[in-house]
């Protein structure tokens, strides 16, 4: 599973001589592993499942781990890979990093690591301070408190919030730890995703999952749109596309290629990345079908630009 650094630069030369799909080397840069025979997580361990915006996902509350991941692939030239926190068991917040960190020294993967924190936790400083010792960590994952869009008002500023003072003391230390936040929330939150933005201009946000487009009328893409370019007039704000299934929908390419275009369109090939979400994309997706389906959405653009969304912005970002 490990690629040499010799043989993803060939890749990488060949696919910018060539603009062949098959040479194209891919950084998974959002993914899931997990061994639930000997880890605790919530969500995947314990019934009654809970509300997922996929619907059923009791296909994917079983291990996966890297030897899942890449019996997948189906040919794809995956190379190196992000491994984004799980939802481990809240309790113990550094775990999951030292867990993955032993995975990464048994087979080579993960190449970097997105930790759990709780930003308005009593334990949010040495938390960051021991992301900040490991060697894989680059970013850390807050799910912030957010309401469905009929209930949200420009002034929310609810507990748990992004606009929430202990929140926002706890991602103050981010800008002295070096590390990264990952933003998972509601469209109609980013006005407040932008404060943050402009007033930790040292800290980088990756918004995950294409900024949660799920309403795909006429307005609710509207919304999505104006809210993304919102993030994107910010420097220090970059777009993972993924995440972009629907419940009850099978993923696919006419579905989502003019979310995903127009996604790219707003934040530019230079600030956005490929991500494919396993296992938890696998409810609507295979794999195969999800990185041959990003390809084609992109089909027209220079090989230079490809290369930056499928490896080389996830490379420089995660520093890998």
């Amino acid at each position: 599973m490990h690629t040499q650094e010799a043989d993803i630069g060939a890749l990488r030369e060949r696919f910018l001589a060539t603009g062949d799909d098959a040479h194209l080397p891919i950084v998974d840069a959002h993914h899931h592993f997990w061994d639930l025979q000997h880890n605790y997580h919530p969500w995947l361990c314990d019934r009654p499942r809970i509300p997922f915006r996929y619907g059923d996902y009791e296909s994917i509350c079983r291990d996966f781990l890297p030897d899942d991941y890449f019996a997948r692939t189906e040919g794809h030239r995956v190379v190196k890979t992000v491994m984004m926190e799980g939802e481990w068991d809240p309790r113990d917040p550094l775990g999951e990093a030292r867990w993955a960190s032993a995975l990464n020294a048994r087979c080579g993967l993960p190449n970097a690591i997105v930790g759990q924190v709780w930003l308005d936790r009593a334990d949010v400083e040495p938390v960051l301070r021991e992301f900040a010792s490991m060697p894989l960590v680059r970013s850390v994952r807050h799910k912030p408190k957010t309401v469905p869009l009929g209930e949200h008002t420009p002034t929310f500023a609810a507990a748990g919030s992004m606009r929430c003072e202990r929140w926002r003391r706890g991602y103050a230390l981010l800008a002295q730890s070096g590390l990264m936040f990952e933003l998972q929330a509601p469209w109609w939150h980013f006005g407040e995703a932008a404060e943050l933005a402009r007033d930790f201009p040292d800290v980088a946000i990756i918004v995950n999952h294409t900024g949660l487009p799920a309403d795909r009328s006429e307005a609710g893409l509207h919304g999505w749109r104006a809210a993304l370019e919102t993030l994107a007039a910010c420097p220090n704000v970059w777009l993972k596309v993924s995440g972009l299934g629907e419940p009850g929908v099978r993923w696919s390419v006419e579905r989502n290629g003019p979310v995903v275009r127009d996604a790219l369109r707003i934040f530019g090939w230079q600030r956005a990345m490929f991500a494919s979400n396993f296992p938890v994309d696998s409810v609507v997706v295979s794999l195969g079908d999800l990185w041959s389906g990003f390809k084609s959405m992109v089909a027209d653009l220079a090989p230079k630009e490809r290369l930056a969304l499928f490896h080389d912005n996830a490379v420089a970002l995660y520093r890998i």
